[in-house]
């Protein structure tokens, strides 16, 4: 059994495990929370950086970073299932970079706020955030993404950002 290394709020857990039901690898996954500030939690060892989401192997090898899991189990699935080949690959990969570019600066701004004494606060680091949230979107807006019979990377990533921005952000 795969154990994910998560968190419910996590846009990229989300993305891991959206990935996972749409290839039908769910039962072969156990999903375990992770708390990313505690020092003695031993997602240390199995990440160096801590971060979530993380994979755990059978054998006891870890995968990291939302993008090369999710790489992993569209192999594990056989190949080319959510992550297609050809031309469509590269439109696939760019709007999941948009979309988890904009999931990453919506993660910024909460950090901010989370992890900082409000008079250490930047508002001109949240506004650089923002910026990049708004300009995500207005490119998602004027050239929106043709969604096909099932969801593909770029669509699961982006609605795993959207949905992060609801729960964060009100939808802002």
């Amino acid at each position: 059994m795969l154990v994910l290394r998560s968190s419910p709020a996590s846009p990229f857990g989300r993305k891991v495990k959206m990935a996972a039901l749409e290839l039908g690898l769910m039962d072969k996954i156990e999903i375990v929370a992770a708390d990313t500030t505690d020092p003695n939690e031993v997602l240390r060892e199995q990440n160096p950086l801590g971060k979530i989401p993380t994979l755990v192997l059978e054998d006891g090898v870890t995968l990291f970073d939302s993008r090369v899991i999710v790489d992993y189990l569209d192999h594990l699935a056989g190949g080319g299932k959510i992550i297609p080949a050809g031309e469509a690959r590269f439109a696939q990969l760019r709007l999941q970079a948009l979309a988890d570019g904009i999931a990453d600066a919506a993660l910024l701004k909460v950090y901010e706020g989370r992890f900082r004494a409000e008079t250490e606060r930047s508002a001109n680091w949240v506004a650089h955030q923002d910026g990049k949230v708004a300009r995500g979107l207005a490119a998602l807006e004027a050239a929106p993404p043709a969604f096909p019979d099932r969801p593909r990377i770029g669509e699961i990533a982006l609605a795993c950002a959207l949905g992060y921005l609801d729960l964060r952000f009100a939808g802002a």
